[in-house]
């Protein structure tokens, strides 16, 4: 027999029969090109759970036979479906960075179904402390995100980041061994598995419907599976372990019959008014469908009740718009009636579903059956089309693991089956380094280490190969880097300057850092728990020391006009002035003072130490009053050493002076005392005086409107016509200098011969 479509085999195996289904699909139609239905010769199955396998594998065996009769055809592959007896589901939200704003590809986004899958996977873990191993069996997308957004299809959209919400399914091992055991004992291959819920929503609520908020409920005989729509995608998957089981059970015991008799009672009403049965005394007795409603009219209200509340606790606590069921056990009459009143919705919103939701099914078959019974078979069949999924045996640093096949399953998978680490497979950061910085807490990571080192069948791999049945996978585990390591000048703060004006100069003052009340140098290597304060401001005795100036008791201090001392903050923008007390004197006093002080430090010598200090003050004014003690340099410390402490010396070579000048007697300079009234103030109101320190000497400039740095070289004893190194170094308040640039009050210089 010839058929136009690859013919498709699969096995719906409840609880009280085995219903095998062969088709195949032709654009957007399945063709159900025969059926089989074999209800258990005993109860080999209780709440979709296999307890003899022997027995199940043997109706499988059966109902293959029937269906490989009807087509002319060896049947091998096989698809299934396991019930939601003990499912688990978790859902989860999935976030991953794009590099660059770039266009998302399927590999990113099989790549963040597989991590939704994995974090899924890990929370499963820490919910479910127990022995049991479980599988995770398929997983839904909820919906997608694109940069944060909502997101039908990300594929060829350009994003920055993408994400998902994902729901992961779990079963047993030992259910789906046992699944797998009694197929196999039938002489078949699974090539797909699924789960009954999610066959069931493959034909009754087609995609175009799951806009809406429908809940389906799939009644068999052990389990109610439930799956709840909306916006467009599948949100969530329950179960309740009560079915139709459990009313025949309540039918047997009000007729005293067995349980095959019970469940041909219950098939029957709704079909027939009376209903004739024999008891296990042999009787022939009859039943009226009105009874039967009545007898398991309160089990219905446990089941409805039961259902309802799994609806509402999947649907956010709040009722679905409408409920679609499917199943053997839901077409017994007062169901969907008691299950809407639960639900507190109009009862024509709940409804069995049979042939109404199979339109684009055909059935090859004259006598098909396509009630709602029939829902769930079909259903599986079309899962192979969506998903071919299946459990498939590979090697993990030679442990033989079995994994869900689903044709995407990569390296990554195996490694989370086999329950590895999962950072042994990423780069391991080195231990990261917390601290404050300002109050803030803030964090260093460490380095990143190695890679996995993956290998598939001895061939270099990456956590997304693609890895198939018996394949051998070698990972050797990632590394840490190294630990995380900063020093204080590694702050960006740190690098920041607080500008201040001294002394009528912009100066600009690198901020310091205190650690744990200490201040450190930028050197300082931060550790763990480290409090850091990067201090704005300074004290005056800081800024003082960074500008190399002494400030001793007898200066004025001012910060922003304010009179302060040594240890007074001083702030961004702030202004600070220190004047030198004498200047609130005169300049002939502070003179006297300054060559007193001179002489002062001169050893005594055959006691004329008296004498030439009295001489050497007397001269220092008389060369003040006549401008020459600063403007032609005279060394009164020499003169005092040279003269024999009479000042004679000084007079004759200030003389000598006005001579070669074209000086006479009588004229300005002469003569102090001849000099004439008031010549000496105007002198001193024609020009300016300067105060500078050079090479940590005080240093006076007056006469000039302005004053450049190489009018220093008047003032001090430099000799330039003997270089006594490679050149000369000038610096002006910490920097160099150039030998044009205008100096001012309080610069602090120094010159040099550079060796």
């Amino acid at each position: 027999m010839k058929f136009p479509g690859k013919l498709i085999f699969g096995l719906d195996i409840g609880t009280r029969s085995v219903v095998g289904t062969v088709g195949y699909r032709v654009g957007e139609k399945f063709y159900v090109v025969s059926q089989s239905v074999r209800e258990h010769r005993t109860r080999a199955m209780l709440d979709g759970q296999i307890h003899d396998i022997y027995k199940v594998g043997a109706t499988i065996s059966d109902v293959k036979a029937e269906l490989e009769q009807r087509i002319g055809r060896t049947l091998k592959d096989v698809c299934i479906a396991a019930a939601g007896r003990v499912l688990r589901t978790v859902t989860v939200r999935v976030d991953t960075e794009l590099e660059g704003d770039r266009e998302v590809g399927g590999e990113d986004i099989y790549a963040l179904d597989s991590l939704g899958v994995e974090k899924a996977y890990e929370e499963f873990l820490e919910k479910h402390d127990s022995d049991m191993k479980f599988y995770c069996v398929g997983y839904s997308v909820v919906r997608y995100y694109m940069n944060g957004y909502a997101m039908g299809n990300l594929e060829g959209h350009r994003a920055g980041s993408i994400g998902a919400d994902i729901i992961a399914t779990f079963l047993p091992e030992d259910v789906v061994d046992g699944l797998y055991k009694a197929v196999d004992l039938a002489g078949l291959d699974v090539v797909n598995l699924t789960l009954e819920p999610i066959a069931a929503i493959q034909v009754a609520i087609p995609e175009m419907y799951r806009m809406l908020n429908i809940a389906l409920v799939d009644v068999g005989a052990g389990t109610s599976d439930i799956s709840i729509t909306k916006d467009g995608s599948i949100i969530a998957y329950g179960m309740i372990p009560v079915a139709g089981d459990s009313l025949t059970e309540v039918i047997a015991k009000h007729c005293l019959v067995d349980f095959a008799t019970a469940e041909q009672i219950k098939r029957e009403t709704g079909v027939k008014e009376q209903i004739e049965y024999k008891d296990i005394m042999g009787l022939s007795q009859t039943i009226s469908a009105v009874e039967v409603e009545e007898v398991t009219s309160e089990m219905i209200r446990d089941m409805t009740t039961r259902v309802a509340d799994k609806i509402k606790e999947l649907n956010g606590g709040k009722a679905v718009s409408a409920v679609f069921v499917v199943g053997g056990g839901g077409m017994l009459p007062g169901y969907t009636a008691a299950l809407a009143d639960r639900l507190s919705i109009q009862k024509e919103r709940v409804a069995v579903r049979g042939e109404e939701v199979m339109q684009n099914i055909e059935f090859l078959e004259e006598d098909a059956r396509k009630d709602s019974l029939m829902v769930t078979p079909i259903g599986i069949c079309l899962s192979f089309y969506e998903q071919s999924n299946n459990f498939i045996f590979v090697y993990f640093n030679d442990q033989r693991i079995k994994i869900y096949d689903n044709n995407k399953v990569a390296v990554v998978d195996a490694a989370m089956q086999a329950e590895f680490a999962n950072d042994g497979l990423f780069p391991k950061r080195g231990r990261e380094l917390n601290y404050t910085v300002n109050g803030k807490p803030r964090i260093t990571r460490g380095a990143l280490g190695e890679s996995a080192v993956i290998s598939v069948n001895g061939n270099e791999a990456d956590i997304h190969t693609p890895i198939h049945a018996n394949d051998q996978i070698k990972v050797v585990e990632s590394t840490a880097g190294e630990a995380a390591h900063l020093d204080i000048e590694q702050l960006p703060e740190y690098g920041a300057v607080m500008r201040v004006e001294v002394n009528d100069m912009q100066v600009d003052l690198p901020k310091f850092a205190s650690v744990n009340g200490e201040l450190q140098s930028g050197y300082y290597s931060i550790q763990e728990g480290d409090s850091i304060e990067i201090l704005n401001y300074y004290t005056v005795r800081q800024v003082a020391e960074f500008m190399d100036v002494i400030i001793n008791q007898e200066m004025n201090i001012y910060v922003n006009n304010k009179l302060a001392d040594m240890d007074s903050k001083v702030y961004e923008n702030f202004s600070v002035v220190w004047t030198m007390e004498e200047l609130q004197l005169s300049d002939r006093e502070r003179y006297e003072n300054e060559m007193a002080e001179t002489f002062e430090e001169l050893p005594e010598d055959d006691g004329t130490y008296q004498k030439s200090e009295e001489a050497g003050a007397r001269a220092a004014v008389r060369a003040y009053e006549d401008g020459d003690g600063l403007e032609n340099g005279i060394d009164t410390e020499e003169s005092v050493s040279t003269g024999a402490g009479s000042g004679e010396d000084i007079e004759e070579k200030k003389a000598g002076q006005n001579a070669a000048e074209g000086g006479t007697e009588g004229q300005q300079g002469s003569d102090p005392a001849a000099e004439a009234p008031g010549a000496q103030e105007a002198r001193e109101a024609s020009g300016q005086s300067v105060y500078v320190t050079v090479n940590g000497d005080p240093v006076h400039l007056i006469g000039k409107e302005s004053y450049v740095f190489v009018d220093v070289f008047e003032r001090i004893e430099f000799d330039l016509s003997r270089p006594q190194g490679s050149g000369i170094v000038t610096r002006l308040n910490g920097r160099d200098a150039q030998y044009m640039e205008e100096i001012r009050s309080g610069d602090v210089i120094e010159i040099y011969w550079r060796r």
